[in-house]
């Protein structure tokens, strides 16, 4: 019988029908009435009651950790309500391969749901179907470097366990849910229609329990959407990427014309791991972090150094450091891994190649690389140190493999003091990468040696085991973390600054959500530091605001644009700047 037919049952008085045991409709296979008591029409009332929950829950669940409060989930979802009507309409065997179809894709659905609340509370943005595969192995790898290999092995067959069990469990319950249906043909095609009328009217007047979330729900279907668009995106934006890597104005620029204001000088371009804007506002932060820097600031201009401060805009939140390297040093937006990927297999000019190209000696220390890097050559390094080749024989504190004082160390001893010509360093400090459960403390320069002092400090027997979501502890890590990469900068400058020394150091992104709240800017600081005042006058027409802290007023570049306006500052006949993205 059709839905309309059922409906307009339901308007004439029912005639009278023989006794039945259990199940109140013939079409009801699924359900046998119940001859076993009590208990067991209880035990079948709490399945289907846990079945229909479970089927709603998927379809109103919030992907959002900021809705996820009970008065979210009251809410009227109108798949669900199309799929009731469906599961009624259809005769058994085309409503179970209903069931058999779109139980796995609620599941799938729910799946999904926890990417997203999961990248939403991690990285401030959504689960990428196309592209965050590529993360896995990173994932892996960081887990690995945090817990040990079997923690990590165990944690992957622990998601892969989760999925499967969801999916078979979400259509069980939609099994279930068909049979409660059909074995109550009556009540449940007056209470569909009951609600359905109930979305109708919630939707016209725009009810709602929750600011932001509507009782009239349709966010299944808008989240379907979302991603559907997400990933004809993706499968566009290869192609338009392809040509921007093509586009450089610098491409054939001849060294001699390249980086003329920086003759004679070591550059040093450092990126402190997770620096972002509420570092230097966020009200819980700022007091430490600002004191480190206005003191820095007094520190170095009393011995003779200047500063300008300013912001840019991170092309990443919360994580994946290297998108935002990949921006800054290429002038390139690039904001996920298939853009990376496709990058790294050109030969776009990098801040890096530019210093090469023009005579310096590049060098890349990246304290943090722990496996083989192949890529590598994309950057133009001269020389290149990862974990391996930086010799450190102290403890890890927490992720980071090494404090960022003896990278700064092993940098100033085994590659400045020793250069022949002018160094371009890249130097990734990471001892602010979460968890910030284990922090170094600053010690004197000439004690640093192979890194074994480190053993003598409390925070390296940290466990790490503090959990994310303990919001205070996380801020205070944090904070603490920063205050000391920071503080690790100036010092190196005080110690090993000369007339040759730019010292540029920035974020890479802002800290996870955890740290930051919901809604937080893409903002990170950036700052020059150098004693030639040569330098600093070439930068004026930046209008960053003078010291290591950059005020609320600082200006706001696009990370992208950096490389074209640093080429621009600091060379000859400079080509046109790039439009802005």
């Amino acid at each position: 019988m059709r839905l309309p037919d059922r409906l307009r049952r339901l308007t004439v008085p029912p005639r009278p029908r023989p006794a039945r045991t259990g199940d109140d409709s013939p079409r009801t296979p699924e359900v046998p009435a119940g001859s076993d008591g009590r208990r067991g029409r209880t035990r079948r009332a709490l399945g289907a009651a846990v079945a229909v929950l479970l089927v709603y829950g998927v379809l109103v669940g919030p992907d959002r950790l900021s809705e996820l409060t009970p008065g979210a989930f009251v809410r009227i979802p109108l798949e669900g309500l199309l799929l009731a009507a469906l599961l009624l309409a259809l005769p058994t065997r085309p409503r179970r391969a209903v069931v058999a179809v779109v139980g796995p894709v609620l599941g799938l659905l729910a799946v999904v749901k926890l990417a997203d609340l999961g990248f939403r509370t991690a990285l401030d943005r959504p689960f990428d179907l196309v592209l965050d595969w590529l993360l896995l192995d990173d994932a892996f790898g960081f887990v690995r470097d945090s817990a040990g290999r079997a923690g990590a092995l165990g944690a992957a067959v622990g998601v892969v366990l989760v999925i499967v069990v969801l999916v078979l469990v979400v259509t069980v319950a939609l099994r279930r849910f068909a049979a409660l249906l059909v074995g109550h043909e009556r009540a449940a095609t007056r209470v569909v229609a009951a609600f359905t009328v109930a979305w109708v009217a919630c939707a016209v007047v725009e009810v709602r329990i929750v600011p932001g979330v509507p009782v009239a729900d349709a966010g299944a279907t808008a989240l379907v959407g979302a991603h559907a668009r997400q990933v004809d995106d993706r499968l566009r934006d290869s192609g338009r990427f392809t040509a921007k890597i093509g586009s450089d104005p610098f491409r054939d620029v001849p060294g001699e014309q390249l980086l003329t204001g920086l003759r004679g000088k070591d550059v040093v371009l450092a990126f402190v791991e997770s620096y972002g804007r509420d570092a230097v506002e966020n009200p819980e932060l700022a007091p430490q972090v600002n004191a480190v820097l206005d003191a820095g600031t007094e520190a170095l201009r009393a011995a003779g150094y200047g500063s300008r401060s300013g912001f840019l805009t991170s092309p990443t939140f919360g994580g994946g450091s290297w998108l935002a390297h990949d921006t800054l040093l290429s002038g390139l937006w690039t904001d996920n891994e298939q853009r990376h990927r496709a990058l790294l297999a050109s030969d776009r000019l990098t801040l890096n190649g530019a210093f090469r190209r023009a005579g310096w000696q590049t060098v890349g220390v990246l304290p943090a690389a722990t496996q083989p890097w192949p890529e590598q050559g994309f950057f133009s390094y001269d020389r290149y140190f990862d974990a391996e080749a930086l010799g450190y024989r102290g403890p890890n504190f927490s992720y980071a493999p090494m404090p960022d004082q003896y990278t700064l160390s092993f940098f100033q001893r085994q590659v400045r003091a020793a250069a022949d010509r002018p160094i371009m360093a890249q130097i990734p400090l990471i001892s602010s990468h979460s968890p910030w459960t284990a922090v170094p403390q600053m010690i004197g320069w000439d004690q640093v040696g192979d890194g074994s002092v480190y053993h003598n400090d409390a925070a390296a027997a940290d466990d790490g085991e503090t959990d994310d979501r303990d919001t205070g502890r996380a801020r205070a890590g944090y904070r603490q973390a920063i205050a000391y990469s920071l503080q690790t900068l100036i010092s190196y400058v005080q110690t090993y600054g000369d007339d040759d020394l730019v010292l540029v150091f920035l974020g890479d992104h802002q800290p996870s959500p955890v740290v930051t709240g919901e809604g937080a800017s893409r903002d990170v600081p950036i700052t020059i530091v150098a004693r030639d005042r040569a330098v600093l006058d070439r930068v004026a027409g930046w209008e960053w605001q003078d010291g290591l802290r950059p005020g609320p007023q600082a200006p706001v570049w696009p990370m992208d644009t950096f490389r074209d306006r640093f080429l621009t500052t600091f060379g000859t006949s400079p080509p046109p700047l790039a439009a802005p993205r």
